[in-house]
């Protein structure tokens, strides 16, 4: 059972906040990009405009780029193609969410702190900060509707923040959810205001959060960690369907309403296999999940029958690697082609052809991919990796298209903003920046 705890206020004495004047009331969504650049003063019309960007940073922060060289001295790396950053986190950044309609990021840190900042300005501007975490932040999430942000942490806290003023304020919401000793994950659903996370015993929840925060549906199937989950069939609001994924090598299809699992599968019917599944996306023009695992296998799920329709290793290893190089960290479908992207601790980004299961192009970053997402009806497709870059791809001729450059440390997380011309990236430098791509 969840316990009821006393919600701290938002806001430390001292910190700077951006007050609700500040921001604006009204919002008009049709200026999105088509009004004149800003001042950099933040005023009254920052968020009225949202829209806008002052079109560069701060010249103190170009150049943070710092590596040491074979002779072991310190080379700096000038690159930053940067529009804006937010740096009041003190530790790495292991959370990035952005808002469906406003220029809004909400970031989670080491620090134990998430804040809401701005977007469209250079710098950015913090909107609040969000306290009262017992560890790492490493989950955020906005509902479809940008209402209520929900956040979670390594000590197993579920926090969530609800919207006034057309996101001038942020204040917690009822109370905070403490089922679990270590948040996973969290995802929100496409058009509900509901909320699923997965905990590390393996446990699975699903709470709706109007008009209170309420427990739909537990689950206690997977023996060990419930390492990631989605909603699917999402199109039927008649049903809520999950799928979870957990190290322990089981996949199960949830019905959240009747309480039920609709399919599992583990060893008994996978061929003997128990893959420490990680990794999960759905096609959104189907019922079909893509997973993948820490040792290359991946999964391809009908969630309607629950029927198993491919199993396959994606990267084999030469005699010499690292099975830990072929754990699968990224896997993203293509909605207007038949490709299916992968990237793994390698580097290495494999697009296949889902109507043959072969690989199409191959392509590399300098180190571990972190996060792999396709832009809305399109081929093109980013990808962040842990040497500090943003890729940006054309899935269909594997034509390197941009890439974003400023972090020294690596990117763990990024989104793409309201605008969906923005690109905010969560670094382990402590940094997040915001780019033009």
């Amino acid at each position: 059972m969840s316990n009821i705890e006393e919600i701290p206020e938002i806001q430390e004495e001292g910190d700077v906040i951006i007050d609700e004047q500040e921001i604006g009331e009204v919002i008009d969504d049709d200026k999105l990009d088509k009004e004149e650049p800003m001042e950099e003063d933040y005023n009254e019309a920052d968020l009225a405009e949202y829209g806008q960007d002052d079109g560069g940073y701060d010249e103190a922060f170009e150049g943070n780029g710092i590596n040491i060289n074979e002779d072991g001295n310190i080379e700096i790396d000038m690159s930053n193609n940067s529009q804006s950053y937010f740096e009041d986190h003190s530790d790495s950044i292991f959370t990035v969410a952005t808002h469906p309609t406003l220029p809004i990021a909400c970031t989670g840190g080491g620090d134990n702190v998430a804040y809401l900042w701005t977007t469209h300005s250079s710098p950015a501007k913090t909107v609040g900060k969000l306290v009262g975490y017992g560890e790492s932040v490493i989950a955020a999430e906005f509902t479809f509707d940008g209402s209520y942000l929900v956040t979670g942490d390594m000590s197993g806290k579920i926090i969530v923040f609800q919207s006034s003023k057309r996101g001038q304020l942020w204040e917690k919401y009822d109370r905070i959810l403490e089922d679990v000793e270590e948040v996973m994950w969290i995802k929100t659903h496409p058009k509900q205001n509901v909320f699923a996370f997965g905990g590390i015993d393996g446990s699975v929840s699903v709470y709706s959060i109007e008009p209170t925060l309420e427990l739909i549906f537990s689950g206690y199937s997977h023996s060990t960690e419930c390492t990631n989950g989605a909603f699917v069939q999402v199109e039927n609001m008649d049903e809520l369907k999950l799928v979870t994924i957990s190290e322990d090598g089981s996949i199960i299809g949830w019905n959240c309403y009747t309480q039920q699992a609709e399919f599992k599968f583990d060893g008994n019917n996978l061929k003997g296999l128990t893959p420490p599944w990680v990794t999960i996306d759905v096609n959104a023009a189907s019922k079909i999940v893509a997973i993948g695992s820490r040792d290359s296998q991946v999964a391809i799920i009908n969630t309607d029958n629950g029927s198993l329709l491919n199993t396959f290793t994606a990267l084999e290893l030469k005699e010499d690697g690292d099975i830990y190089d072929s754990s699968i960290e990224a896997i993203a479908w293509c909605d207007v082609l038949n490709l299916l992207v992968i990237g793994f601790v390698s580097g290495d980004v494999l697009i296949f052809d889902s109507n043959t299961w072969k690989v199409r192009k191959m392509l590399k970053c300098k180190d571990a991919v972190t996060k792999i997402q396709f832009l809305s009806k399109s081929p093109i497709f980013l990808v962040s990796s842990m040497d500090g870059k943003v890729y940006k791809w054309d899935a269909r001729t594997g034509e390197l298209l941009h890439e974003c450059v400023g972090h020294h440390m690596g990117v763990l997380d990024f989104s793409i903003d309201c605008s969906g011309e923005r690109l905010v990236t969560a670094g382990d430098d402590g940094v997040a920046l915001v780019f033009k791509f």
